[in-house]
């Protein structure tokens, strides 16, 4: 009878525990989307603003064949869109180019110089290796103080919450060009990837690399490999 008893009680505490952690998971979710909603603005919104430091477009996946995929190119076009608009004199492209083999921000820069944009007006942030660390090096080592924020609408909460976080005024503009295979799964992990970088965002590690201070003010093409 009293194995019985502890053994009832132990349940009812793993679902209690339980509970507790599913309206902890999406009442941070919901805290995250609320506290920065209204920064996500149109195109010609932005337009408005004044002395905007750069358009930070952030990485994702690049294919095989060294192509961005769907969801990048998305993202890269609405960048050059706002670079056209006059929202800001310089681009920063932010994402993985953890080794020769993958390089996503090698391929960003080069579809904007496809694009018509000048080299010198595209920089790149080689270890830009989570959306905390593109945003932590935009501030610290691209010394960017006010930035537009350029990905999908999922990814702009998490992006912009992280920025207000680190102290960087920014605004996002979503690059949603069309519905994305796979969304309903990317959208649940968001849920989670929001929750961890409300953590990461009190804590304010370091990024894996910093290094010298390359201003977005000047050339880009120090950037370069």
């Amino acid at each position: 009878m009293r194995r019985r008893k502890v053994l009832k009680t132990a349940i009812f505490i793993c679902l209690l525990v339980g509970i507790i952690g599913v309206i902890g998971i999406f009442g941070i979710n919901a805290y995250v989307k609320r506290t920065v909603s209204y920064k996500i603005n149109s195109v010609e919104e932005v337009a408005g603003l004044e002395q905007i430091d750069c358009i930070l477009v952030l990485g994702c996946q690049v294919k095989e064949n060294g192509t961005p995929s769907l969801m990048l190119r998305d993202r890269l076009n609405k960048g050059v869109e706002l670079y056209y608009a006059d929202v800001a004199p310089k681009l920063l492209m932010s994402g993985d180019h953890g080794s020769r083999q993958y390089d996503e921000v090698g391929t960003m820069k080069q579809y904007a110089v496809d694009s018509g944009i000048a080299s010198e007006d595209i920089f790149m942030d080689h270890a830009g290796f989570s959306t905390y660390e593109s945003l932590c090096r935009a501030k610290e080592v691209f010394d960017a103080k006010r930035i537009v924020i350029v990905t999908q609408e999922y990814h702009l909460y998490r992006a912009l919450y992280i920025a207000e976080g680190l102290g960087l005024e920014a605004y996002g503009v979503a690059a949603d060009g069309q519905t994305y295979a796979g969304q309903s799964m990317r959208d649940f992990r968001e849920i989670l990837a929001r929750v961890k970088d409300f953590g990461t965002t009190m804590l304010k590690p370091e990024p894996t690399y910093l290094g010298e201070v390359i201003s977005i003010s000047g050339n880009g093409d120090l950037t370069n490999d």
